[in-house]
């Protein structure tokens, strides 16, 4: 399975009264504050909007100095965020989970992909196309615990019997699994870079996403910063970021182009025209589905629902309060309460 990734600037000061954060300022004098990102895995098409906030020089523009830096390996984001190697991380709303759940102090800052990404899917000849015809066959996963736990929902919801489905783990290779007869179908593989992918290459691909198969929708990729870090200082840095990356996607809606150039520049491998689908599939999930929400926007009932899944499923010990796990107070317009997310557990 493939892993992924407005003028402002620092002065930004809580409002006492109201419990909002002024919108910075732009132009104030001051040099550029650095800010360390790491992105979930290589640069590909789910990072597109950070590299057009880069290249369109909105991270200039909030008097932010941005070094985006891909990790060493996928599960190394949330590890070296941890061990002060990086500001700011991206990552898997269940990963941030899983972490917390061993009393790693971490918060979701932002949603840079609203929905799941991960989708069930197979090809035209394996000749599923719906849950109920994976009764028989065999299940490719990358053995990711969480990844067997949607296929147990999935399945029970269409009225299967898990025990009737062989899940076999194939690692990062879900394509090349499909592709050689392997397995009937994959759990794991991306709608938006291999299901693609994947039609770019006429394979017939049949997709099936995850919050339409009765897993409970989340965000498949999150901003992660360390909660100690987000005093004011740090924290109006973090501010000047999201509203930075929200022009960067913007600018990435208006002209693709602009994002693909800064994914060019920073893997000059990828190919222009195969970013460009992708993108574009990708685009949508970008942003909130009620765009009056603003660029982050994080849904604390959909938290709180996807937490509460995977407690019942066994995949974390502790229950979440999704109020402590995610925040949307550095994003426009956004405030906060003294009594809210940040609060100790």
């Amino acid at each position: 399975m493939i892993r992924r990734l407005l003028p402002l600037v620092l002065a930004a000061s809580l409002l006492a009264a109201c419990g909002e954060k002024e919108e910075p300022a732009p132009g104030e004098a001051g040099a550029a504050q650095s800010l360390r990102v790491m992105l979930d895995y290589f640069p590909n098409a789910d990072h597109a909007g950070l590299y057009a906030a880069q290249e369109s020089g909105a991270y200039a523009d909030a008097g932010l100095d941005v070094e985006i830096t891909a990790p060493p390996d996928p599960s190394a984001p949330l590890k070296l965020l941890l061990a002060g190697r990086t500001d700011l991380a991206i990552s898997y709303e269940p990963e941030l989970l899983l972490a917390r759940d061993t009393g790693a102090e971490l918060v979701a800052v932002g949603a840079l992909v609203q929905k799941p990404l991960t989708s069930l899917m197979a090809l035209g000849k394996a000749k599923v196309r719906t849950p109920a015809d994976l009764r028989g066959k065999r299940v490719g996963t990358s053995g990711i615990p969480y990844q067997s736990a949607y296929l147990r929902t999935i399945l029970e919801e269409a009225g299967v019997d898990p025990g009737s489905v062989k899940e076999t783990n194939v690692g990062f290779n879900l394509v090349p699994a499909m592709l050689s007869g392997k397995v009937d179908a994959t759990l794991g593989a991306f709608w938006n870079v291999e299901g693609v992918d994947l039609e770019r290459r006429g394979k017939d691909p049949v997709i099936q996403r995850m919050e339409q198969l009765g897993v409970p929708t989340y965000n498949e990729l999150v901003f992660v910063a360390r909660r100690g870090d987000l005093d004011q200082e740090f924290g109006a840095r973090v501010r000047a970021f999201m509203q930075a990356t929200a022009r960067g996607h913007a600018t990435l809606e208006q002209d693709p182009q602009v994002g693909i150039d800064g994914l060019l520049a920073a893997d000059p491998g990828l190919d222009r025209d195969s970013q460009k689908a992708m993108i574009d599939a990708t685009l949508p999930v970008f942003f909130p589905a009620d765009r009056e929400q603003p660029f982050g926007y994080q849904d604390p009932a959909e938290w709180q629902a996807y937490a509460d899944w995977m407690h019942e499923n066994g995949l974390i010990e502790r229950r979440q309060n999704a109020e402590q796990v995610a925040t949307n107070e550095f994003l426009a317009g956004e405030g906060l309460d003294p009594r809210d997310a940040l609060e100790q557990d």
